[in-house]
């Protein structure tokens, strides 16, 4: 069986973003960690607009080409670790964006966070997050990695340098995503469809 897929989306598209930048580390240890095959998924590339389609994501008739593109994405994936900026106190309105455009391409995941910001290191975005996650039917890891006081986290060339024993942390959340996914994987595969 090969591995699992895992897709690490950058939650900010906002120009001057330090998500990329953290986003290529948990990528990077992600790849070192071995259990996943890995995708940088940068929501600034997949570029979409504010949800434009007529339908509900339940049904799936999607009618736009960029809609079918972030399905296909999003469908490939058996595992999502998401990298999420704090801003006035939850996350960002492209990560919503995102997620509220599909509906049963999420269902029976499993979903990680990276978050960052200030003093509260990205964890109120987090615990926004995971109501929403958990009605489009993911299941969202009990862990995350929290990076506070990003802005002196990246070097002058733009580079995420992570605190001592951040990376330890990250490849904790990396191995319990592993094992998630892989009994959730389980029982996606034992459940007829319909």
């Amino acid at each position: 069986m090969s591995q699992p897929h895992l897709q690490i989306v950058v939650g900010s598209t906002r120009p001057g973003r330090r998500g990329l930048a953290v986003a290529t580390w948990i990528h990077d240890l992600a790849v070192k960690h071995a259990g996943f095959d890995v995708q940088l998924v940068d929501l600034a590339e997949v570029g979409l607009p504010f949800l434009d389609e007529p339908r509900p994501p339940q049904r799936g008739e999607y009618v736009h080409e960029h809609t079918r593109r972030w399905s296909e994405t999003v469908r490939s994936g058996d595992a999502y670790m998401f990298v999420v900026p704090e801003y006035n106190h939850s996350y960002g309105a492209a990560t919503k964006n995102a997620l509220d455009y599909l509906a049963k391409e999420w269902a029976g995941k499993p979903v990680s966070f990276v978050g960052y910001g200030g003093v509260a290191a990205g964890a109120r975005a987090i615990q926004a997050l995971v109501p929403v996650v958990s009605a489009l039917g993911m299941v969202p890891l009990a862990h995350s990695v929290n990076i506070p006081f990003i802005r002196h986290a990246i070097t002058p060339d733009g580079r995420f340098e992570p605190a001592p024993g951040l990376d330890e942390n990250a490849t904790g959340v990396i191995d319990e995503l592993l094992r998630l996914t892989t009994a959730l994987s389980a029982v996606r595969l034992a459940t007829p469809a319909g």
